[in-house]
């Protein structure tokens, strides 16, 4: 399609203000800048047009004073006091409002972008009613894209109150009439309920407000289902594209997030990302599954500011008779094309760095553990990230500045790019080996550099040698028995899901439980004795033996360590 395009048109009509590259038209509310319309192959508005205007593509946050928690901005206020009950403690209806765009700028128009700004500032004559942000939300367009972008740069001034930032991200609602199928991962995607499904005449509200059962879905193939929009999170590290698929016309809708810098917690952050609406989310910062801890709080008046995004908002199509689904092969392929683009080069915003003023890191990691080998191991897969700094660990509650994280290669060598000038520590964690390593000595990174590390040595704690273990200590739970539940109450995408351990996978065929129980008992039975070496533990008569000798490579981490019976 882009080939016919020449230039991107801008036009405005009442209040609102359309970018249009030739392959889609978006609609945003001006000065407010809210998403009211995208249309698209054919599609008059791939947004939900059952919805107000302001309740269809929208950046909201979540915030409170330091006495008020839980003020939800942005979000139309009849929702909020229909629903705020369930969620947070709210001490005044006046702290309910709108964040939208009290100005518009065209930032840049040319044949090439068009990048429009949507800004509000704060004042004294706010406090208690907004936030205390200047927000400037931006929205670009590409020549020959088949999509937008959008990124925000939120400031807190020297001076200004105190205040809690809970949550924030951008929201589209998407039409329930086109878009049925939702897709995050290449296993985990279904043919969803209706946000009708979700009525007290169709549902069985659950254990809270976001899990239901559906009694009298529309879909009657999903009766007895539960949903709840929490089943589809997703770690950070895995969060990149996720969205829906329209079957007539075969339209995608998908959110592609291109770095994690800006996301609070570090890579196994868990985040939401699609659920029942059709809603797709950008999430940047939120306290779900960790609580306060992960909820940035600006305090002494202190200055604050950072840029969220920028994202793709990327539409994709197939001809008729074609197979939808391939709209996620797609998505995926978009997916890394975004990825390595990263830092975009045109955000006309100063305030987001580009390649050239941000720096490099490097090194390489080995592990010293003299139970399993003489020599150094190579962290093989390592997590190492820069974070601000603080104690070891720390990275995981770490929400209010940026993160950058990588994976260590076969020999331990790891590069982190593009790395925002300042102060930090690095932190890791090897898959395999408990603990978390800090390099002690703190970093500073400016624009353009280059540091290298060299070797760093991880030694991870150990009292001696390892007599058991259940699981691969790598920060997930996937080596753990997890029972099958009530068959009342399940998500038929997760019944025999490729991610669920058996009972028999656990135990090679046999019956856990058993294995468990007779590995104890004999442990208690037998006289356990450890060679000087640590090396070989042993059990009266020889009849069974756990070697942990050093002929174990580094790759015993991702095995479990049995003796036989």
């Amino acid at each position: 399609q882009s080939c016919f395009l020449l230039f991107i048109y801008l036009t405005y009509v009442f209040m609102q203000v359309v970018m249009d590259n030739g392959i889609l038209q978006v609609t945003l509310s001006n000065p407010e800048g809210i998403v009211t319309e995208i249309q698209y192959n054919g599609i008059d508005n791939v947004l939900e047009v059952l919805n107000d205007e302001s309740n269809r593509g929208y950046w909201d946050l979540v915030w409170g004073d330091a006495s008020i928690r839980g003020l939800f901005d942005v979000k139309r206020v009849n929702q909020l006091i229909a629903s705020w009950k369930h969620s947070f403690s709210l001490y005044s209806v006046k702290h309910l409002c709108w964040i939208k765009g009290t100005t518009f700028k065209v930032i840049m128009e040319s044949e090439e972008q068009v990048e429009l700004s949507f800004a509000r500032t704060w004042d004294p004559s706010l406090q208690g009613k907004l936030v205390p942000l200047n927000i400037d939300k931006r929205f670009v367009m590409l020549r020959g894209s088949s999509g937008f972008y959008s990124y925000a740069i939120y400031e807190h001034m020297e001076g200004w109150p105190d205040f809690n930032l809970g949550e924030t991200r951008i929201t589209f609602k998407l039409r329930k009439d086109k878009f049925r199928y939702m897709a995050i991962s290449d296993n985990r995607q279904r043919i969803m309920p209706m946000p009708d499904d979700r009525l007290p005449s169709r549902s069985t509200v659950l254990g809270y407000q976001e899990a239901v059962l559906l009694v009298n879905p529309i879909n009657p193939d999903l009766k007895g289902e539960v949903d709840d929009k929490y089943q589809y999170s997703c770690d950070n590290k895995d969060n990149r594209v996720h969205g829906w698929i329209s079957f007539d016309p075969p339209v995608g809708f998908w959110k592609i997030t291109p770095s994690d810098e800006f996301r609070s917690g570090g890579p196994v952050k868990q985040n939401l990302t699609s659920h029942v609406g059709p809603t797709t989310l950008a999430m940047f910062l939120s306290g779900h599954y960790a609580g306060d801890d992960l909820v940035p709080k600006i305090r002494n008046g202190e200055p604050w500011k950072k840029v969220f995004g920028p994202v793709f908002i990327y539409l994709n199509s197939v001809w008729s008779g074609d197979d939808p689904l391939w709209l996620w092969q797609d998505a995926k392929q978009q997916m890394l094309i975004e990825v390595q683009s990263w830092p975009y080069c045109f955000p006309a915003s100063e305030e987001f760095l580009k390649s050239d003023q941000r720096g490099n890191v490097s090194g390489r990691l080995l592990v010293q553990d003299w139970y399993i080998c003489d020599d150094y191991i190579s962290a093989y897969g390592a997590y190492v990230g820069l974070a601000p700094p603080g104690d070891v660990g720390s990275w995981q509650r770490e929400c209010k500045d940026y993160q950058f994280w990588t994976r260590a290669d076969l020999d331990g060598y790891f590069s982190i790019n593009n790395v925002w000038p300042g102060e930090y520590n690095l932190y890791a964690w090897v898959p395999g080996f408990i603990g978390d390593y800090k390099y002690d000595i703190i970093l500073t990174v400016t624009s353009g550099c280059e540091v290298d590390l060299g070797d760093l040595v991880f030694e991870p704690p150990r009292a001696g040698p390892t007599l058991w273990e259940i699981g691969i200590p790598d920060r997930s739970a996937a080596e753990f028995f997890v029972p099958d539940p009530n068959p009342m109450y399940i998500n038929k995408l997760y019944v025999n899901h490729p991610d669920k351990l058996s009972l028999g996978s656990m135990a090679c065929g046999r019956d856990m439980q058993n294995y468990i129980l007779m590995k104890t008992l004999f442990t208690l039975w037998a006289a356990v004795t450890i060679e000087p070496t640590g090396s070989l533990l042993r059990f009266p008569g020889a009849m069974h033996c756990l070697s942990l000798s050093h002929s174990l490579s580094h790759t015993h981490t991702q095995k479990k360590i049995f003796s036989n019976i």
